[in-house]
């Protein structure tokens, strides 16, 4: 876009108006969502708030009109107060048109002609780099996962490792909501020495389970999702190992599924290499999520239950009145919004890649 010198009138030459104005027209970074499922929609919904992102186009097999409703009307997280409709094939935002598209094979899409800069991958389908690549054939620069891909695909942890991401890394794993809440409190506690750590995952139900009961290869996982406490396999240690080297064969996890829709409690069980106390433990902490933390963890003594971390943008919350000790052998407890938070280090990715 060229250089353009407008005179604008006194009243608005201000310094918030000038920024505002230099970001939307000039510094934009161009953004395209592949898969308006959970992860994909709230995405959406956060990003229209953010003047140095410009959504330019969305792709899914849903009806568009159905996907405009979708993004208006959210269960968990409220009614948007921006306008939301469909027209042909586009998404109205306000009075913004965004083009909709609904492939499947992301090499029909118009990436080089919309001059895509990243395309958030929230599909779940594209997760391997062979697959994954076919959007930067298709046009686009960058493309960040909305979970953990495969292990040809670079595993960065926001807050964690992102600083050795190279500079001419083009796709990206930023692991699960899962990852990023358990990778930063295995670092810090890691100081102190781990032999072993069971960690189980309290996490509301997915769309990956029933309604009803149902056929699934995971017999567990077929059962009717808000009738049950549901114990169900998930490959969270592959991630962790491949972040923690030296913890390799000394981490076990599982994940336990409950009747609510939202939120989840990460519970760790570990064996330390050295006796400590709950204070001792509450203080590391704090510390973190005061300092160089402070962003992705946060630290509550207060007596909450999962509600009240909706809409936390932290990746994990320590609750400081579940941690417990038994000579070397300590309990840790952990809050996290696994669609908010989540979305919240994926949105750090941007700005990291932005700038």
């Amino acid at each position: 876009m060229p250089f353009l010198i407008l005179l604008l009138p006194s009243s608005l030459c201000n310094k918030n108006f000038l920024r505002i104005f230099a970001i939307r027209k000039f510094f934009q970074m161009r953004i395209a969502i592949n898969g308006m499922g959970r992860i994909g929609r709230l995405l959406f919904r956060r990003l229209i708030d953010f003047p140095e992102f410009e959504i330019v186009a969305v792709n899914d097999p849903m009806p568009i009109k159905n996907l405009a409703y979708l993004l208006k009307y959210d269960s968990i997280y409220g009614t948007n107060f921006h306008t939301m409709s469909s027209s042909g094939n586009s998404l109205k935002v306000d009075n913004i048109e965004i083009p909709a598209y609904q492939q499947s094979d992301p090499m029909a899409l118009p990436w080089r002609d919309l001059n895509v800069d990243v395309v958030l991958e929230c599909s779940g389908q594209f997760i391997k780099k062979e697959s994954a690549e076919k959007h930067l054939t298709s046009g686009a620069k960058k493309v960040l996962l909305s979970t953990t891909g495969a292990e040809d695909i670079p595993l960065h942890v926001f807050g964690f490792n992102q600083n050795s991401l190279s500079e001419d890394a083009t796709i990206l794993s930023p692991g699960g909501c899962m990852t990023n809440c358990s990778v930063h409190i295995l670092s810090i506690l890691n100081s102190l020495g781990i032999q072993s750590v069971h960690l189980n995952i309290i996490h509301s139900f997915t769309s990956r389970q029933s309604l009803v009961d149902s056929s699934n290869p995971q017999f567990r996982r077929g059962r009717a999702a808000a009738e049950s406490i549901i114990p169900v396999a998930i490959d969270l240690d592959k991630s962790l190992n491949r972040l923690f080297p030296d913890l390799k064969n000394k981490i076990n996890v599982f994940s336990t599924r409950v009747p609510v829709a939202n939120g989840a409690m990460a519970s760790f069980t570990l064996q330390l290499m050295k006796d400590v106390s709950p204070i001792e433990i509450n203080k590391m902490f704090k510390s973190a999520a005061l300092g160089e933390h402070k962003m992705v963890l946060d630290f509550t003594d207060e007596p909450l239950v999962s509600l009240d971390i909706k809409g936390n943008s932290h990746s994990c919350i320590i609750d400081g009145t579940q941690t417990a000790v038994i000579g070397n052998h300590a309990r840790v407890a952990a809050w996290f919004d696994n669609e908010y938070g989540f979305t919240s280090r994926l949105i750090d990715w941007l700005h990291y890649w932005n700038k």
